[in-house]
């Protein structure tokens, strides 16, 4: 696999760095990843649509008028569907939209998107991230420096408070530790900024 330049803070090349093949060069599987985005996107609905059925809108207890006689058609309750102020029926009820996915499909989804990052050279290695101030201009000069796109995934090995203050009022603009890095955040961005430390705990726990 072909090394890639690692960089400080101004976006100056310090050294180069050569990829785990087994985590950054695979060949992407991108039926696997289809099934793990749609899982992560089902996962982040509520699913707290409900809607009343006949026997849970209030009333309707009395029948409506006698069965023979009137001429008119039938009637047992006035919360019948077909009735004003009536029930619904086949209507939406609270659920959860989760799915499965063994761990090997996970890990296998994992590499397919870190992989399309390093073919596409979407991704910028740091040799530290090391904020000295809160402040969220000097966060975005530092973007801006090495050259990061408007929408960015940052991945670090450990948080800092003044890098959560930092990143957390810039738009588009993600933050993550390594142990957090999922596929929904990593195709979603249109870069990916990483820190050496934290290329070197992902590579370790997917190799």
């Amino acid at each position: 696999m072909k090394k890639n330049n690692v960089i400080n803070v101004k976006g100056e090349k310090v050294s180069d760095i050569t990829l785990n093949e087994n985590v950054f060069g695979i060949k992407p599987n991108d039926a696997v990843l289809y099934d793990a985005i749609t899982l992560a996107q089902a996962s982040q609905r509520q699913g707290t649509a409900d809607t009343k059925t006949r026997s849970e809108v209030s009333g309707g207890g009395r029948k409506p008028w006698r069965q023979k006689g009137t001429g008119r058609a039938r009637q047992g309750s006035t919360r019948a569907p077909h009735w004003y102020h009536g029930g619904v029926v086949f209507g939406p009820h609270p659920r959860t939209y989760g799915k499965k996915m063994n761990r090997k499909e996970r890990v296998l989804a994992l590499k397919s998107a870190l992989s399309y990052k390093v073919k596409e050279n979407e991704i910028i290695i740091l040799d530290e991230l090391n904020v000295k101030t809160p402040k969220t201009k000097d966060m975005i000069k530092l973007l801006n420096d090495i050259k990061a796109p408007k929408k960015t995934l940052i991945v670090v090995d450990e948080l800092s408070d003044n890098l959560i203050l930092a990143t957390r009022n810039i738009p588009k603009v993600e933050l993550l530790e390594a142990s957090e890095i999922n596929v929904l955040d990593i195709i979603g961005a249109d870069g990916l900024v990483i820190t050496k430390k934290a290329l070197e705990m992902i590579e370790e726990a997917y190799k």
